[in-house]
C-alpha cells in the first residue's frame, strides 16, 4: 500500500492502512460533492436497478473450470467470515472507498477478516467522475485500503465503474472524456503498485459510457450480468476474468465465478 511496488512486509503495511483507516472519517465533513447513500453503492447495485436481475439464476454452478467467490462492502456489516470460508468460495473483493471523500466504514473487518480465514482478498474502488479526476481516486484508493502486496492473497485492486447513483448515467462525461478519466485511474493505479487494476462494469454501461473502447485489454474484467449466462463482452475484452453472476445467494454479497481454477485466483493475486 505504498506509492510504488510494496517493499515492506505485509505485517508492517497492513497495520499501517488499519492506522490509516481509522483514522480518516467514513465520509467528508463539509460542504463539497455529494457521498449521501454511499455505504449501499457496492459493486452492481446501479447495474441491477438499471439492467434487472433474473430471478431464476439460482444453482451454484459455474461449469467445469471454475472458482466461486464473491464480493461485500459496508453493506453486509460485519461478515462472519469462518462459516462464509464453509461455504466454498475462495476469494473476495470489498469495496474500500468511493471518490475522495468515502471510506467502507467495515473495510478493516471485512478485508482482514477474509484475509484470516484463508481467501484471496483485494478491494475495489467505486468510480465517481463526476467529481475528481481519474489519478486522484485513484490515489485516494491506494491510501485507504486499495494497494496490492505480492504475498499470495492480494489480488489487484478493482475500478468499479457503473451506472451514477446520484445523477447523469455517464457522470455528465463524453465517451472520450470517460476513457481519459479510467485511463488516468489505471496508469496512476499501476504506477502506484506495478499492477494493472482489475476493472468491473456491465456491457451495456461500458458501451453507453465509453463507446465501447477497446484500450483497456491489459486490465482484468469483471463483468456483471445477472443470468444464466454471461453474454456478450466489452469490446476491450475477448474473454472475462471473473463473472459475477448473481447479487444474491446464501453467501454474504455478491455471487462471481472465477473463470479458471483456484490455482489461477492464486496467480492473479501474484501478477
Amino acid at each position: 500500500m505504498s506509492r510504488r511496488v510494496c517493499s515492506k512486509g505485509w505485517g508492517a503495511v497492513l497495520a499501517a492502512g488499519v492506522l490509516l483507516l481509522a483514522q480518516t472519517p467514513a465520509v467528508a465533513r463539509g460542504s463539497g460533492p455529494r457521498y449521501d447513500g454511499a455505504e449501499e453503492h457496492y459493486a452492481g447495485s446501479q447495474i441491477a436497478l438499471h439492467e434487472g436481475v433474473n430471478v431464476s439464476v439460482g444453482p451454484l454452478y459455474g461449469g467445469e473450470g471454475q472458482t466461486l467467490g464473491h464480493d461485500v462492502s459496508g453493506h453486509q456489516g460485519e461478515v462472519d467470515w469462518p462459516t462464509a470460508a464453509k461455504t466454498g468460495a475462495k476469494f473476495v473483493y470489498v469495496k474500500a472507498t468511493e471518490g475522495t471523500g468515502f471510506v467502507n466504514p467495515r473495510f478493516a473487518q471485512q478485508y482482514n477478516g477474509s484475509y484470516g480465514v484463508g481467501l484471496i482478498r483485494g478491494a475495489y474502488h467505486f468510480a465517481r467522475p463526476d467529481i475528481s479526476d481519474g489519478a486522484a481516486q485513484a490515489h485516494y484508493f491506494v491510501d485507504h485500503g486499495g494497494g496490492w502486496s505480492k504475498d499470495g492473497k492480494t489480488l489487484p485492486g478493482a475500478l468499479d465503474v457503473e451506472y451514477n447513483p446520484y445523477g447523469e448515467t455517464c457522470y455528465g462525461k463524453t465517451p472520450a472524456q470517460m476513457v481519459a478519466w479510467m485511463k488516468s485511474f489505471a496508469e496512476t493505479y499501476l504506477s502506484r503498485t506495478g499492477r494493472h487494476p482489475t476493472i468491473y462494469t456491465s456491457t451495456s454501461w461500458w458501451k453507453r459510457c465509453t463507446g465501447n473502447s477497446a484500450v483497456f485489454w491489459q486490465n482484468p474484467l469483471w463483468l456483471a450480468r445477472y443470468n444464466t449466462e454471461i453474454g456478450e463482452l466489452p469490446a476491450s475484452w475477448k474473454t472475462h476474468t471473473i463473472w459475477q453472476f448473481s447479487n444474491k445467494g446464501s453467501l454474504p454479497g455478491d455471487q462471481n465465478w472465477f473463470n479458471g481454477m483456484a490455482d489461477r485466483v492464486h496467480a492473479l493475486s501474484l501478477g
